[in-house]
């Protein structure tokens, strides 16, 4: 397998979820910049896996992160951050999404498990309306302190001044 084979349209994503859940498999979603690849990121993204069978991983586009970051930002353009991530053994779909939150992405995924780190209350988990709704359940993992694409951004930048 291919990590392009791991990247997915919605419509494409949609449809590998059902066969999913018709194989009996429980899905788990999370979302991210993904801008710099860390331990941290690593580190979250096995523990989202170890929540359920298949991990569903919603990736911001370049537009959006701008948006949100700023214009310097992303240091990686979407379909490298998406190569990378599909590349990662635990991960098995990897979904582009423009908005600010992925909030329309979890209607439409409609995942068992929503994920996202400890440094968020549950009901401050965009989607967990949705995804409680429906009888799914919402989790936090410990995060792995001291990492951070801003971190590691700043710290060069210091270094180079």
């Amino acid at each position: 397998m291919k990590s392009t084979d791991k990247i997915f349209s919605l419509a494409q994503l949609q449809e590998q979820v059902q066969q999913w859940r018709a194989e009996g498999c429980k899905i788990v979603f999370t979302n991210g910049c993904f801008d710099l690849l860390h331990l941290g990121h690593v580190d979250y993204l096995e523990k989202a896996k170890q929540q359920g069978d298949k991990l569903v991983l919603g990736l911001n586009t370049d537009a959006s992160i701008s948006r949100i970051k700023g214009p310097s930002r992303p240091l990686q353009d979407e379909m490298s951050r998406a190569r990378i991530m599909a590349s990662l053994l635990f991960i098995d779909a990897v979904v582009l999404f423009d908005e600010d939150t992925p909030l329309e992405l979890i209607k439409a995924v409609q995942p068992d498990i929503l994920v996202k780190g400890d440094d968020y209350a549950v009901t401050q988990i965009v989607g967990h309306e949705v995804v409680t709704a429906r009888g799914g359940e919402v989790k936090t993992v410990p995060l792995v302190k001291g990492y951070s694409t801003t971190n590691i951004v700043n710290k060069i930048k210091e270094q180079l001044t």
